[in-house]
């Protein structure tokens, strides 16, 4: 999905990229058919985890992500998640994960703040959720922390852990997570580095559970090897179609559409056409 000149990245695009900067991930394959399903469930051996593979949020809500016990389970799981919609976006391919035992669930993102020209930190020990949720019903509990010019060292990384309150007895490796991630953004030109949950397990490991990554696409030149990550199959067609002309399609719900521009301007006039009803 690319707009506005960033391209989205999958989740399993975004957890290749964590694994290359030495973030913590949990053992995982990517299938396209249940069959596939069956034997990646197989090789893992354990309980898993088939997830949807799609460029929009709300996956668990909508039915796209699922535990299943073993490779069977794991064939009929994938066959109700395979071809679903996800808010216009077909389910073409899966992500099969180790399922985790998950003891405490965070949030952690950068992202960048283009009004000040920096990179913006946000951190909270309250994750698993949508994050913008958490920062109506519990402001406090969401810490944004802009970024020097010097970046993010452990140090740094230390005092986001602190600020946000995460549990002491996890700062040093959390630390180290937020530091692999801040080397993801700068390495790949992110504009968004997102892991929500990263996660605590009961044996004590820091695990990056999701992950949504954006890149810049005017710095692609930089990037030869991530051309593969520019895939618009699954990309909703009145997308591409905008994206052909130079503008920006962003399908919501309802029957009312805005033409606007300027973000703000849209946004502004979302809000105004939502508050008539």
């Amino acid at each position: 999905m690319r707009q506005g000149g960033t391209v989205d990245l999958h989740e399993y695009e975004a957890k290749q990229l964590f694994g290359e900067y030495g973030v913590r991930l949990v053992e995982g394959e990517i299938a396209d058919t249940p069959d596939q399903v069956r034997l990646a469930a197989g090789r893992i051996g354990r309980k898993v985890v088939v997830k949807a593979q799609v460029k929009v949020g709300g996956r668990g809500k909508a039915g796209g992500v699922k535990v299943a016990d073993g490779p069977e389970h794991a064939r009929a799981r994938a066959e109700e998640i395979l071809g679903m919609d996800i808010k216009g976006h077909t389910v073409r391919r899966v992500l099969v994960e180790e399922a985790s035992d998950i003891a405490e669930e965070y949030y952690f993102s950068f992202l960048l703040d283009r009004a000040n020209r920096t990179f913006l930190s946000i951190c909270s020990a309250q994750g698993g959720m949508e994050i913008e949720e958490v920062a109506v019903t519990d402001p406090d509990a969401v810490v944004r922390t802009p970024v020097g010019p010097e970046g993010v060292d452990r140090a740094a990384a230390l005092e986001i852990c602190r600020a946000a309150k995460l549990p002491e007895e996890v700062h040093d490796r959390a630390a180290a997570t937020i530091v692999h991630l801040w080397e993801v953004a700068v390495g790949e030109d992110a504009t968004l580095v997102e892991v929500n949950p990263l996660v605590r397990t009961t044996d004590g490991r820091i695990i990056a559970l999701d992950g949504k990554v954006t890149l810049d696409d005017n710095a692609a030149f930089r990037h030869a090897e991530r051309v593969p990550f520019a895939d618009d199959s699954g990309t909703d067609p009145r997308e591409l179609r905008a994206v052909e002309k130079g503008l920006n399609y962003v399908k919501l719900d309802g029957e009312v559409g805005i033409i606007g521009n300027g973000a703000g301007l849209v946004m502004s006039t979302l809000d105004v056409v939502a508050y008539a009803g």
